[in-house]
């Protein structure tokens, strides 16, 4: 399915006069305030998230799956269902690929299809958390880290060959996540585990294109409840500087222990030049994979003060690989998707409010009043007219959800797909 440009237009044709009101007032009062609001519409027009494409089917739980009607089931409907995000919230304009779900079978085919619908590859994703078919070694106590070089050797290539797979492509990046780790006292030896890693991450550096980078996730458990090999950000850190300067940390919203402080994380990384990615979801518990901003929206917003402080004030860190890592079990996969890079633009849009300079001039003062005043003005000001502005003028729908349900895009998925469909992935 593709929606015409033309139907976003007769969409927004009917919101406009209700939006235009909402936008003016939000305007004159900003620009008042001394907000460049010109400036602020057109940084959202050009902030773009990408999709993974594990995320456009049902996700499930260890307990079971339940299936969504009219999934994609293949890597070409995928495409063609980030083609739609894209359509309707002109934020959505990347993929990124994980391997060996999602290997193209036509290359080409897969990137006309890509260009035609202003889709970038963006990061690709190894997978050893799974053993695939055939494989000689198996990953059950773990992969780069393994006690078996034979089977590290496995997990080396397979990073390898999935570089190849993205270079084909033209990503620019992998992203390595290992489930490795101990489930009982005693299991590893932790020293060992982590010089095997960072020897096996070695070898994979090597293979890097001088254009590329290698963004070294973490996480605190899950599978692994003991131990995990690259447990903290700090792990991850020390990891990436043994390869080289062209590993980063990757931070992803889900993988701390509850109540972390992940803006300073976040903060630090950018301040050493390291922070490389970044994972959008929302957690209650763990790492739930919810609906970005669900959950806890005003921390969404303190990380994002600090992204943006950083992407202003610290030019040594590259630019962010941004990208959304859901699962979703219980609501359409697209509404979903949608509702999450609203949240997105919305906390970056609030965060782009905040008077640094007179935040550091409280901060300086130590007037811890006035530094709370500053931030909470920020993030309590109605921003979704400057989204819908930005949307407007890139050609997106200015209620993405409304335009998606209005256009029947999920009925029509399921008369083209059926309703019995699997996705690849989760």
């Amino acid at each position: 399915m593709k929606i015409q440009q033309e139907q976003i237009s007769d969409y927004n044709q009917r919101e406009l006069k209700s939006h235009t009101e909402s936008f003016d007032f939000l305007a004159n009062r900003l620009t008042n305030n001394g907000h460049n609001v010109n400036d602020i519409v057109s940084n959202l027009a050009d902030f773009q998230v990408a999709i993974p494409s594990w995320a456009l089917g049902a996700g499930g739980t260890r307990f079971g799956r339940f299936g969504f009607y009219g999934e994609p089931s293949n890597l070409e409907e995928k495409i063609d269902d980030i083609g739609v995000l894209h359509s309707l919230t002109q934020t959505a304009g990347a993929v990124s690929l994980h391997i060996p779900w999602d290997i193209p079978s036509d290359y080409n085919t897969i990137k006309e299809k890509a260009d035609a619908l202003n889709i970038k590859f963006d990061a690709v994703n190894s997978n050893t958390f799974q053993d695939q078919k055939n494989a000689a070694g198996t990953y059950k106590y773990g992969s780069l880290s393994n006690t078996s070089k034979a089977v590290r050797d496995q997990a080396i290539q397979h990073n390898l060959d999935v570089i190849k797979i993205g270079d084909k492509l033209g990503s620019k990046a992998l992203t390595v996540w290992l489930a490795d780790g101990s489930c009982f006292p005693g299991q590893n030896n932790f020293q060992t585990a982590f010089q095997n890693t960072q020897n096996s991450l070695i070898d994979i550096y090597k293979g890097l294109p001088e254009d590329w980078s290698m963004l070294v996730e973490y996480k605190p458990y899950e599978p692994n409840f003991y131990s995990t090999v690259i447990q903290d950000w700090g792990a991850s850190l020390m990891l990436a500087n043994g390869c080289g300067d062209k590993a980063y940390t990757l931070v992803d919203l889900g993988h701390h222990l509850p109540n972390s402080n992940i803006e300073q994380i976040v903060s630090i990384l950018q301040l050493k030049g390291k922070l490389g990615g970044f994972h959008f979801n929302d957690s209650k518990y763990g790492d739930d994979d919810l609906t970005v901003g669900s959950i806890k929206p005003y921390a969404l917003f303190l990380i994002f003060n600090e992204l943006v402080y950083g992407m202003q004030n610290n030019p040594q860190n590259p630019d962010l690989a941004w990208m959304i890592d859901a699962s979703h079990n219980v609501k359409d996969p697209l509404e979903d998707l949608i509702q999450s890079l609203e949240a997105i633009q919305e906390a970056y849009a609030k965060a782009m409010l905040i008077d640094q300079k007179a935040l550091k001039v409280a901060q300086l003062d130590n007037d811890v009043v006035k530094c709370q005043e500053i931030l909470q003005g920020a993030y309590r000001t109605d921003v979704r007219p400057l989204i819908e502005k930005a949307r407007l003028i890139t050609g997106g729908a200015i209620h993405p959800i409304n335009a998606y349900r209005n256009l029947g895009v999920r009925d029509q998925l399921i008369k083209e797909r059926g309703k019995h469909t699997v996705a690849t992935g989760l």
